[in-house]
């Protein structure tokens, strides 16, 4: 179904995104605000300001890769995937939390924990 073709074309443009390490096309999927979880660290951010934070992650920690482990989704629309992202000194398990907003599917809460 078309529904299914939208959501998991974000699903494939968050995964290219955050495995180039850009910011700015990685908040093109953001909704307004958004949270961001670090190491259990976690605050709301306006677009811009994710951006601003995201590229400072990938500056930090430069990635080397990023796969999806793990895709669910439930009834009301919400669509979640866990992957791995790979750094040179360690890898983050990466939860990303996906909503149906209209007739877009935007980032709600994205969450970065060291393994």
């Amino acid at each position: 179904s078309n529904r299914v073709s939208a959501q998991n074309e974000v699903i494939n443009d968050l995964r290219a995104a955050i495995k180039a390490g850009s910011s700015k096309e990685l908040v093109k999927n953001f909704n307004t605000m958004v949270e961001l979880n670090f190491e259990g660290a976690k605050s709301n951010y306006s677009k811009s300001q994710a951006e601003l934070v995201m590229k400072e992650f990938f500056k930090k920690y430069p990635p080397e890769d990023f796969q999806y482990i793990h895709k669910g989704s439930s009834k009301e629309g919400l669509t979640y995937v866990i992957g791995k992202y790979t750094f040179e000194s360690g890898s983050f398990r990466v939860w990303i939390l996906v909503k149906k907003f209209d007739d877009q599917y935007l980032v709600e809460l994205i969450n970065f924990n060291k393994e």
